[in-house]
């Protein structure tokens, strides 16, 4: 009785015909950075949608044939004009159609994890097993273009999730060059050159010369603009693959001339990779500069965590949010990133200007942005860059939501390099006034009838209004106006800043590395670039025709992947708000960061506390509270509008700082993290929590002696369970609690807005543990009451970054010390 083959032994007898070129029915003739024919068959290859169409389709009439008489096989030459595609990462795309190839090893050392966001400590674990592919960066990428083009939707979803998951230091600079459609560069000498374990299936011609030492390519080949005009699916539909074709060049790293090379863009999936590196930049630009600046070496090395936190003992916590994070413990080199031949001034300047930069406050944005030019400086002093610096000096930092004091300061703060100082007179005179205007409405506000008229439709808003916003059709109007009296606009250079509205949004990596296809389905090349898509992006509750600079954030390379400062002439507001939906301010928010340590040990209701800040005349801080809800556990994050006669919270800080600053003995309690603790996804999204949780989640009001603020009627949030009064603790509580704390001062009040009720809009976006994507929420003005807080919390199921919050023991050590793991996050707020 004979037994039929099972499917493995039919696997393993395609794979042995592959690698022995037995019974083969095509060769390929490959021109491209290498030459080589492979002997293949069509049978395997028609599963890659590019074989597919070149076999079955239109595509096949145009393809130059060689009959080989004796085999009766066809030889069929194509030709590679992205420079992107190699010879490895073609070999392990085909291998992989046969169900073989090489498995792919990713050093540890790449993958960032909560305890080391730069990278994993390196150990005799992480070498290289025999048999697998060593996969560097480049390979990865190669691999990710070599699979759009040829339309293999499973190995392009790999490659993507490796590169998503490796996004750090010594990446960060190849994936954004990558996704702003520059090539590769040259192979480095321990990358092997063709797929391990495949070496003998190509036929090398021509003795290794490649295509891009050639200056022309055989005549009759497949070129791959032939390739886009000519491709049909088996449907006879054009295939929804990206453009491979030129884009604008960016001069991010002018080390090499790439002149002559096409320049391939990928569409949504460079944009993804571009999102992922600017949400990294912008979590760690100060954590990078402070390492990259060091003695200005030619290379900065990682630091360990204790040796940087001997340092601590002076900490400020009104400086900038310089806690000690955890890194390796062994040093590494740090590449380029913010020293000339890194970021290109254009990308420096978008990330200062960035309203999610980590940064504490203006003061230490424009500290920031100071030392990164000086840093630049040092090495030459190029005028097209000192184009740039001024222009964003001049707009990048909102000048008006700083003190007097740093004003005069700034004034005054001349270069060591030009002897100029960095901002013009004018500006800071300008934000002075823009000052003074805005304490003038404050003041006249809270003194005048609750009937001054506002642009809010909500009638329980509109009384709580300063009446200092426009609408787009009011700016239409404006422009109507003085073109009927033929007067010039008697402010030309005004500046308007977005109302926000409500809507959530992840960018960045989005934990997945598939496409949300059902189990066993096969993919298609769609449901590969919806990866692109995040679940709260795809998923927003705003239709496409409703876009507008309040809810939008666009996260194409122009917008520098999702970062890019949103700052409008009248003109512009104009142009982006087609629909005249979108309201208008003429100040700019204020924008600060704040960060929480220990989340995961933070007890049920209670509240951990950010800085408190102020603005505008009134004091706001942010504080996150675990709530556990029907088996799951949720973490709220909400902006709080403080009481100025109550006393100040104390802030989250990590343990080696607050011991340092009570004097407590050594070895203070703590906990090992495997990972950080916050759940920062938004409600909206089934796939990220319960449907049934409402978009905003409730307002959360403390316990005052006055009475709790009610609820406002016209949102549909409840209020949660109310925490205890808070009281200022002492320092030798705040040594041994857990979180630990602070006790801080109140920040200056040049005055203080007596209105019991504010309107305000803002916006909080949370940056993952590594940094490689951010969660933005963002609600249109709300009105905070005295004591009052809007936010919202979020759960989920399962994660990759963060384990369940409030559940991690402690150890049963009291000594045990171990990483401690922060949530970053920041903050944009204006008052309306």
């Amino acid at each position: 009785m004979h037994s039929h083959p099972s499917p493995s032994d039919i696997q393993t007898h395609l794979y042995n015909s592959f690698l022995n070129a037995s019974t083969y029915d095509v060769a390929l003739r490959v021109s491209g950075t290498w030459n080589a024919v492979y002997k293949l068959h069509r049978v395997v290859l028609i599963q890659s949608g590019f074989f597919r169409s070149l076999f079955t389709a239109g595509f096949s009439e145009s393809a130059v044939r060689h009959v080989d008489l004796r085999s009766g096989t066809d030889e069929i030459s194509v030709v590679f004009d992205d420079h992107n595609i190699t010879r490895a990462a073609f070999e392990i795309c085909i291998s992989r159609l046969y169900g073989g190839g090489p498995p792919l090893y990713v050093s540890p050392t790449l993958i960032p994890t909560t305890k080391h966001p730069f990278s994993s400590p390196a150990s005799k674990e992480n070498e290289i097993p025999a048999g697998v592919h060593p996969t560097t960066p480049r390979l990865l990428l190669s691999l990710l273009a070599t699979a759009i083009y040829l339309s293999i939707p499973t190995v392009a979803s790999q490659a993507l999730s490796l590169i998503l998951k490796t996004v750090g230091p010594t990446t960060v600079i190849q994936y954004l060059n990558f996704a702003c459609g520059k090539p590769l560069g040259h192979r480095s000498e321990n990358e092997p050159q063709a797929a391990v374990g495949l070496e003998k299936v190509a036929q090398l011609l021509d003795d290794g010369i490649t295509a891009n030492e050639s200056e022309s390519h055989p005549q009759g080949t497949l070129s791959t603009d032939e390739w886009k005009e000519h491709s049909l699916d088996i449907d006879g539909k054009v295939p929804s693959y990206p453009s491979v074709g030129s884009s604008e060049s960016s001069d991010i790293d002018p080390a090499e001339s790439l002149e002559g090379l096409s320049l391939p863009h990928y569409g949504p999936v460079s944009d993804k990779i571009g999102e992922a590196c600017a949400c990294w930049l912008t979590r760690w630009a100060t954590d990078v500069l402070q390492l990259e600046a060091q003695d200005g070496a030619p290379s900065a090395s990682l630091l360990d965590t204790r040796s940087r936190s001997k340092s601590l003992s002076s900490f400020d916590p009104n400086s900038i949010l310089a806690a000690p994070f955890p890194f390796r413990s062994k040093a590494i080199d740090l590449p380029l990133i913010f020293r000339t031949g890194g970021l290109s001034a254009k990308w420096v300047s978008a990330i200062v200007c960035a309203d999610t930069l980590f940064v504490k406050g203006e003061r230490q944005r424009y500290n920031f942005a100071r030392s990164v030019v000086e840093l630049r400086r040092r090495e030459g002093i190029p005028e097209h860059e000192e184009h740039i610096w001024r222009t964003m000096f001049e707009q990048g930092i909102h000048y008006s939501n700083m003190t007097f004091e740093d004003i005069l300061f700034i004034s005054q703060d001349l270069s060591p390099t030009t002897h100029k100082p960095y901002v013009s007179a004018s500006v800071l005179h300008a934000s002075h006034w823009t000052q003074s205007i805005q304490r003038h409405h404050i003041m006249q506000r809270s003194s005048s009838s609750p009937s001054t008229p506002t642009n809010s439709n909500d009638p329980s808003i509109r009384d709580k209004e300063l009446g200092i916003t426009s609408t787009t059709a009011d700016l239409l109007l404006e422009i109507a106006n003085e073109e009927r009296a033929g007067q010039p606009s008697a402010e030309p250079n005004k500046v308007y800043f977005p109302v926000l509205a409500d809507s959530s949004l992840r960018i960045g990596e989005n934990g997945a590395g598939s496409p949300s296809v059902a189990p066993g389905a096969q993919m298609s090349m769609d449901d590969f670039f919806n990866i692109s898509q995040s679940p709260t992006q795809s998923q927003k509750q705003v239709r496409p025709a409703d876009h507008t600079p309040s809810n939008y954030i666009s996260t194409t390379e122009d917008a520098f992947f999702g970062i890019a400062a949103a700052r409008f002439s009248r003109q512009a507001c104009i142009r982006a708000d087609p629909a005249s939906k979108c309201r208008w301010t003429p100040y700019p928010p204020y924008r600060f960061s704040v960060e929480f340590w220990d989340v995961d040990l933070l007890k049920e209701k209670s509240r951990l506390h950010s800085q408190t800040i102020w603005h505008a005349g009134n004091l706001f801080n942010v504080y996150v509270q675990v709530v556990r809800k029907k088996g799951q556990t949720q973490l709220g994050i909400y902006l709080h509008r403080q009481s100025s006669v109550d006393p100040i919270p104390a802030s989250s800080a990590p343990s080696i700082v607050a011991q340092s600053q009570t004097g407590a003995r050594d070895g203070l309690l703590s906990v090992s993290l495997e990972r950080a603790s916050h759940l920062r996804q938004p409600s909206l999204p089934s796939v990220w929590s319960s449907p049934s949780t409402p978009h905003f989640s409730p307002s959360i009001h403390p316990i005052v002696r006055v009475g709790t603020p009610a609820a406002n009627p016209n949102h549909a949030r409840s209020a949660s369970p109310p925490s205890p009064t808070p009281s200022s603790p002492s320092p030798s509580s705040l040594a041994f609690s857990i979180p630990s704390t602070l006790a801080v001062s109140a920040p200056q009040q040049p005055y203080r807005d007596p209105r019991p009720a504010v309107s305000a809009y803002f916006a909080i976006s949370c940056a993952s543990a590594t940094g490689a994507s951010q969660t933005r929420f963002s609600s249109s003005p709300d009105v905070f009451a005295v004591s009052q807080s809007w936010g919202w919390k979020s759960s989920t199921l399962r994660t990759e970054d963060f384990m369940e919050v409030g559940t991690h023991p402690l150890p049963s050590d009291e000594h045990t010390r171990g990483e401690e793991v922060s949530f970053r996050a920041t903050v944009i707020l204006g008052i309306v």
